[in-house]
């Protein structure tokens, strides 16, 4: 074989430039942003969406390889032709039960769930309201419909209707949980305007799905929403710890989209080894009230201990985020938290807007409250190296502060 390289032509050559110029030759280690240092062992890392602790779940393991062991014909083909009774099938009609749907539409992922629902249900006479926060497959998915779309400010609900009552009826869509901030969406007030002005309503709950609701059946569910709401999706690859997603739907839809949403025709199903997989761990997290609980008890206990340290804390949720702001600033921080061995998630452009960086943690319910206590006895310590009182999250937690005291 030749070592010849074909040459890159110009303008690629030029993206590829750009690119190095700003993400990579900027930055202190030479690598993307998202990269800093290899943990160490026994460093505490909060980088996992394994929120329940159960990958590696014995029960999970065993129906996997139970079903590989049995030797059977994996069709490896779109799920179009598959037929009512197939592992597929039972796995959806367990779905719909467990979250209170008509039906369960299992996908190849998150994205693939909410670009294929968001081709489906809308059209350039649609118009969808899309809260500014909302996860980026929502926004593919938009692009892809073609729809005339509408962002409102984030959980802003009065701001939501006042588009819906300018533009008129169409799609609501927003997160239940948003991935980057853990802070969760006003569901009441935006399903109440949704069924007001007959819009069709669609809630992303990939990050509550498993740690939130009754035995696991999510925040629409744990709001009492779920007969209001119109579509739900979620990704599988999160508290569910697996490869795919779902959208939760009326029966109606069910047997139409998958003949319409080019994510569904045009790519191969799940197999049946991962199916087995997902089943087993619906069941772990159907039993996983006490791991739901060391969760959110884990939650509460790292959130007010950076707020008392000053950091600004808008979550609710299992996840935490930090915001220095600036991507050098970012730097900063991340270099600080992983010398002491405490490894998070960066999230920077296009994950979150440019000038707005975050340090996201993620907990899970194995972890336990030395781990915990670490994080925020490091957070501590680096707050003078990482200039966390000159952030402007820092500096408008304070005016907000000193606006209430005003108040008072």
């Amino acid at each position: 074989m030749s070592g010849t390289v074909l040459p890159i032509p110009g303008f690629l050559s030029e993206r590829l430039l750009a690119y190095e110029e700003v993400s990579i030759k900027t930055r202190r280690n030479g690598k993307p942003l998202v990269l800093g240092k290899k943990p160490p062992s026994g460093s505490v890392i909060l980088q996992s969406n394994d929120y329940l602790s159960i990958s590696t779940h014995p029960r999970i393991l065993q129906a996997q390889i139970s079903r590989l062991e049995q030797g059977c014909n994996e069709m490896v083909m779109s799920a179009v032709f598959l037929h009512e009774g197939s592992d597929k099938s039972l796995f959806e009609n367990a779905m719909a039960e467990f979250a209170g749907f008509d039906s369960a539409i299992l996908c190849q992922s998150g994205w693939a769930a909410n670009v294929g629902l968001m081709q489906t249900i809308a059209d350039q006479h649609t118009p969808v309201y899309i809260d500014f926060f909302s996860h980026m497959s929502l926004w593919e998915g938009v692009k892809t419909s073609g729809a005339p779309f509408y962002a409102f400010m984030h959980n802003d609900s009065d701001h939501l209707e006042k588009l819906v009552k300018q533009h008129g009826q169409g799609i609501i869509v927003v997160d239940s949980l948003y991935s980057t901030t853990g802070d969760i969406a006003p569901l009441t007030e935006i399903i109440d305007i949704a069924n007001r002005y007959n819009c069709l309503s669609l809630v992303d709950e990939s990050h509550s799905l498993g740690t939130h609701g009754p035995k696991g059946s999510g925040l629409v569910a744990s709001l009492g929403l779920t007969d209001r709401v119109h579509f739900i999706t979620g990704s599988l690859a999160k508290a569910f710890a697996g490869r795919a997603g779902i959208i939760l739907a009326p029966k109606r839809f069910a047997q139409y989209y998958p003949y319409a949403a080019f994510p569904a025709i045009f790519s191969s199903a799940l197999l049946p080894h991962e199916i087995a997989g997902l089943s087993a761990t619906l069941e772990v997290i159907i039993e996983g009230d006490d791991r739901r609980k060391k969760l959110h008890d884990h939650s509460d206990f790292l959130r007010s201990g950076l707020d008392a340290l000053g950091y600004s804390i808008v979550s609710q949720s299992q996840i935490i985020s930090l915001e220095p702001g600036s991507e050098p600033q970012m730097e900063i921080l991340r270099d600080a938290l992983e010398d002491h061995n405490i490894f998070g998630s960066v999230f920077c452009a296009p994950a979150t807007p440019k000038n707005r960086s975050l340090m996201r943690f993620s907990l899970n319910s194995s972890m336990d409250k030395t781990e915990l206590q670490q994080v925020l006895d490091v957070c501590q310590i680096i707050r003078e190296e990482a200039g966390m009182w000159e952030w402007k999250s820092t500096k408008r937690k304070k005016l907000t502060g000193e606006s209430r005291a005003c108040s008072l």
